[in-house]
């Protein structure tokens, strides 16, 4: 069990400033649902940078909005003769090409076939509403240091939108960054965190093999691609598993195959897609090679002309323990120790490692589970939904980790 090195506990979380005002919560929920019914894909954002920079200008604050046009950041806080570098609180704001299946409820999707199906429109919320009460706190004096909000466009798009957030200058003057994952399997009031790499890498591949065609009747004056790209699609993860360290956990998971039009014609063209994922992250700085030369081994033996297009996703997010103990002393200020339990690593992929290649940080997994529910909802399911109370939760574990920042190193 994580346990944080502080002895925060629920009597000093209530001295902590920073708590969630019920007219707020009112507000930030109903924030969160519009969102949620107006959901827009990675790089279209318009909508919801606008909803967001309005917001945080009503409170007094001076966002700017991306060289890409969509996703913002803003400080909150002045800097004085504190000149430590800032800790920045991250949020991801795209949805998902998929169609909102749920019903009963009034905040469903209104646009066919998009979804916030993976809990961004949660995520944005938290830090919006955090940012909301820094500033507050800041008027009062009591923020001992600039926080930095970033609001991320394209996290579901591969390689995701962090490489060109970080390239527009976020993290410039930012020490320490931190983030919320929605997490189903979690009851909403808890978090789950773990040092180390919490996701996986995630890169996407695609294959084309050609060679001459020709009638089924005579398969020896051909290339055989039906038979090869059965063979690599069946041969190529059986001989990567024998390749890599087994505790590197490097798979290929094939999504697509595609070849022929005739039962009685060997086809020219073949096509097979999928991803690669892996938990450790030098397996996968070594992983295109290991699969260029699998994939040429096989198909070589079928005389098969290959083009291989391995598409670089994203590394694991390997959680700081400095900044995994600032997360687990600030929900043990907010909610007791017994809010925070270990979790797993995972095989999604998430782009907040990007991040995590240029300033140490950690990412927590934000329970959004009601306590009960039986239904057994996940991530990028049109039926997905999330326990509203987790959107305080997040308030409340970004503040605090705001306020206790200051003692960490």
């Amino acid at each position: 069990m994580i346990c944080p090195e502080s002895e925060a506990g629920p009597s000093q979380g209530a001295n902590l400033p920073g708590t969630l005002p019920d007219a707020l919560r009112a507000e930030l929920i109903a924030f969160r649902r519009d969102l949620h019914m107006h959901p827009e894909l990675g790089n279209q954002e318009f909508r919801t940078t606008a909803a967001i920079k309005a917001r945080l200008e009503r409170a007094g604050l001076v966002p700017k909005v991306l060289a890409s046009g969509t996703g913002l950041m803003c400080d909150v806080g002045t800097r004085g003769e504190d000149t430590r570098p800032m800790l920045a609180l991250r949020a991801d704001i795209d949805a998902l090409p998929i169609p909102d299946t749920k019903s009963g409820v009034p905040y469903r999707s209104t646009v066919p076939d998009r979804a916030h199906a993976c809990g961004h429109d949660v995520h944005t919320t938290t830090v919006l509403g955090a940012g909301l009460v820094l500033a507050e706190l800041d008027r009062q004096g009591l923020l001992p240091n600039p926080v930095r909000l970033i609001f991320q466009p394209a996290e579901e798009v591969l390689p995701g939108g962090a490489p060109d957030t970080i390239e527009s200058g976020v993290l410039d003057g930012v020490g320490r960054i931190i983030g919320v994952h929605c997490d189903p399997k979690v009851d909403v009031g808890r978090i789950g965190l773990r040092v180390g790499a919490i996701t996986s890498a995630c890169d996407r591949l695609e294959v084309t093999l050609d060679g001459p065609g020709g009638h089924t009747a005579r398969p020896h004056l051909t290339t055989d691609l039906v038979t090869a790209a059965a063979k690599v699609a069946t041969e190529v993860p059986a001989l990567l598993a024998r390749r890599a360290d087994a505790r590197a956990g490097l798979a290929l998971t094939w999504g697509r195959l595609e070849t022929g039009h005739a039962c009685n014609v060997i086809p020219q063209h073949a096509e097979l897609s999928g991803t690669v994922r892996c938990l450790d992250l030098k397996a996968w700085r070594e992983a295109p090679d290991l699969v260029h030369a699998a994939i040429d081994e096989v198909a070589g033996m079928h005389r098969a002309k290959t083009v291989i297009n391995y598409v670089r996703g994203v590394p694991p997010v390997v959680n700081e323990a400095a900044a995994t103990d600032l997360l687990a002393g600030a929900m043990a200020a907010r909610r007791g120790p017994y809010a925070i339990e270990d979790t797993e690593q995972s095989l999604g992929g998430e782009d907040f490692s990007w991040y995590l290649e240029h300033v140490p940080g950690a990412m927590a997994r934000l329970g959004v589970r009601t306590p009960g529910d039986t239904r057994g909802l996940d991530l990028h399911r049109g039926n997905f939904d999330a326990d509203e109370e987790a959107i305080t939760v997040g308030v409340e574990l970004f503040t605090a980790s705001a306020l206790l920042h200051v003692n960490h190193p």
